[in-house]
């Protein structure tokens, strides 16, 4: 057990002239089951590699602890598992790699295969298994569970639950709940450290909101009227300091002496004006910060648009085939207006395949009926962000989209002046994703169908789609592993069985 203090942290990246972190401080134990949460570009990998020395904390880190990155990167991919553990845990026993894959529920013939062999899921167990045979090492752990399946978090879960020592960067709510016990909220204007974990850290987040939310509407009163009073002020003082040439013709006489008075009582009053409205302006200013503290969850809006029959979608023993293979057995289901149906089942069981389809593409070999409704409008959110480029605009311009709402939508997510403005090719994996979800919900459609729209999007702007489609009733259609979101916004789950 060791503490790892951070003390008035500040980092910039070269060539921004806005800080990632500035005069951050905050102290962990090396023993916590630590959870790492903030929005998507609030610098939660940056962290890890100021942790682990990657880059450079100027000092502000200090630590003896050794820290080790998940996941590590393996330049071979045809080196076999068991080659892979003599590089990232050199010191163990091989009995003591097959007992550790055990506990993760994995068969130790994968340190015989190639690692370019092993799916996505095998990767992952087997890397953190490596890792975590490293005595008194503390594990950085980079969201291991994007794009794994339901039945491959449940099995990380499980095998991080019995583990210690590890800060842990996730947007899984499923996983955090299971595995930590103290949460980082890496928030919009501090650094948060909670005893418990993501429940706790969500209890205490919509305290802290709906207090913000009935102070923000008291705070904007308050600033209308000091605004209102320095104005008045204001005008005051002018009309004071109108009156020093020495009278006030509608009530008082000409007279040198009345000069002198009027002189002098401008100058009290300027300079008595000029202190109420000093203390004005600073209490605006001190009111209006107080504003932006709370981390905004503003209610997004979808333009969706009934479609001219009540049964949008129907699909009817629908199945895929790939080299005159079966994919999945048999699929059948019917979506009516303002219902929501996601699809459900192992990485590789067709659920994106079953989506194409739908959206008319014309490459997957299938049988079976797919029925739409009258001149059916699809909106669509590919499972991938790759291949995006140019700015925000010129992007919205490519789908057909209004740019003014897309970028308003995005600022509602948390995007910044600075990132609607970046080329999208410089933004981070979620971020990208979230200009999907934004180009989408920027267009009036009457079916939204979407792959997997959660991969690397952070927590809070994951509630606000769940308060979305909760209160809205937009069709829609979509893969997705996240179990909160589903159950939070009222989605049923349909599984693909292989």
């Amino acid at each position: 057990m060791s503490v790892i203090s951070v003390n008035n942290l500040t980092f910039y990246y070269e060539g921004c002239d806005e800080p990632v972190y500035e005069n951050t401080s905050f102290t962990i134990d090396s023993s916590w089951k630590t959870g790492l949460i903030g929005r998507n570009g609030k610098g939660k990998t940056t962290l890890l590699k100021l942790l682990t020395g990657e880059l450079d904390s100027g000092g502000a880190v200090i630590s003896d602890t050794e820290f080790i990155y998940f996941p590590p990167d393996i330049e071979d991919k045809t080196m076999t598992g068991s080659e892979i553990a003599s590089l990232l845990c050199p010191t163990a026993e091989e009995w003591e790699v097959i007992r550790e894959l055990s506990y993760i529920g994995t068969d130790c013939e994968i340190l015989y295969r190639p690692f370019n062999t092993l799916s996505g899921g095998e990767q992952t167990r087997l890397l953190l298994c490596l890792l975590f045979l490293n005595d008194h090492a503390l594990l950085l752990i980079d969201e291991p569970t994007n794009c794994l399946d339901l039945e491959a978090r449940e099995v990380i879960g499980a095998y991080l639950e019995r583990k210690s020592g590890f800060i842990l960067v996730s947007h899984d709510r499923d996983l955090l709940d299971r595995c930590t016990d103290h949460i980082i909220s890496l928030n919009r204007t501090d650094t948060e450290i909670i005893n418990g974990n993501y429940s706790v850290w969500k209890e205490n987040f919509d305290r802290k909101e709906a207090y913000e939310l009935a102070q923000d509407k008291k705070l904007k009163s308050e600033i209308k009227h000091l605004k209102a009073a320095a104005e008045k002020s204001r005008q005051w003082a002018d009309k004071a300091e109108s009156r020093k040439i020495g009278f006030d013709p509608a009530k008082v006489e000409k007279s040198l002496d009345r000069r002198a008075i009027e002189g002098a009582k401008a100058k009290a009053m300027m300079k008595r004006m000029k202190a109420v409205d000093n203390r004005r302006q600073t209490a605006v200013e001190e009111k209006s910060q107080l504003l932006k503290n709370r981390e905004y969850t503003d209610t997004l809006k979808i333009p969706a648009v009934k479609a001219k029959s009540d049964t949008v979608l129907s699909v009817d023993k629908l199945t895929a085939y790939y080299d005159d293979k079966r994919l999945f057995e048999p699929l059948s289901f019917t979506l009516r207006n303002g219902e929501k149906l996601c699809l459900s089942g192992a990485n590789g069981c067709g659920k994106s395949t079953v989506l194409k389809l739908i959206t008319g593409d014309s490459s997957i070999s299938y049988s079976g009926t797919i029925s739409k409704a009258p001149g059916l409008i699809i909106s669509s959110l590919p499972q991938s962000a790759e291949g995006i480029s140019g700015t925000t605009d010129e992007y919205a311009d490519s789908i057909g989209v209004d740019a003014d709402l897309m970028r308003s939508i995005l600022a509602k997510l948390g995007f910044t002046r600075k990132e609607l403005l970046s080329r999208t090719e410089n933004l981070s994996a979620g971020q990208k994703k979230k200009i999907l979800i934004a180009g989408s919900l920027a267009k009036p459609a009457n079916l939204y169908i979407w792959d997997e729209p959660l991969n690397f999007v952070d927590i809070i702007s994951r509630i606000q789609l769940e308060r979305l489609l909760g209160e809205n009733t937009p069709t829609m259609l979509l893969a997705e592993h996240d179990r909160y979101f589903c159950q939070n916004a009222g989605i049923e789950r349909l599984y693909i069985k292989r």
